[in-house]
């Protein structure tokens, strides 16, 4: 078996020291995931976009303050949960309902399987839509996009017991409204 190449370490460096190609690389590394976040979050697609934007102006504007560049993935987050944050307090609602998110369809795909496919994420995200915001968050952190306790952390700003807590509930209460469906 031949050995796994290491992925490219990421440019923050060079982003820090004003590099534009650097950006540009962390840009297309991190936009889909932080758009499927945060459209988790918010439910609409423009004001999602938004937040991409303002996630990545805010970053430019602070890496400075970034003290370990392994760590760019979850400070990026974390900027992008409080601009979330920031937006929920600015509209005086919690959340927006939106657009939905477009489903990925397979080539070799029937119409059936689109279909049931369709059915299922629009089910999910309902079911989703439902819990609280921080559950939301960390269901969404850990299972879609794959961060560690740690890093959620670090992303929503609370303790890593709290993460463990609120991760625990969230799958609970995620169980339980799978249950009532019909």
């Amino acid at each position: 078996m031949p050995p796994v190449a290491e992925p490219a370490p990421l440019p923050v460096a060079q982003a820090r020291a004003g590099d534009a190609e650097a950006w540009r690389v962390l840009f297309r590394r991190y936009q889909l995931p932080l758009y499927a976040y945060l459209y988790e979050l918010v439910r609409h697609e423009q004001t999602c976009l938004d937040l991409v934007q303002d996630t990545f102006i805010r970053a430019v504007r602070h890496i400075s303050g970034l003290r370990e560049d392994a760590k760019f993935g979850s400070w990026l987050f974390g900027i992008a949960h409080q601009q979330c944050l920031q937006h929920w307090r600015k509209s005086g609602r919690e959340e927006l309902l939106g657009d939905d998110l477009p489903d990925v369809v397979a080539e070799d795909d029937g119409p059936d399987e689109i279909l049931i496919r369709s059915e299922q994420a629009a089910a999910v995200r309902a079911l989703l839509a439902r819990l609280p915001i921080p559950q939301r968050s960390v269901l969404v952190l850990y299972f879609l996009e794959d961060f560690s306790i740690e890093d959620i952390a670090r992303v929503t700003g609370a303790p890593a017991g709290t993460v463990k807590s609120r991760l625990h509930h969230a799958k609970r209460a995620l169980k339980k409204l799978v249950k009532e469906q019909p």
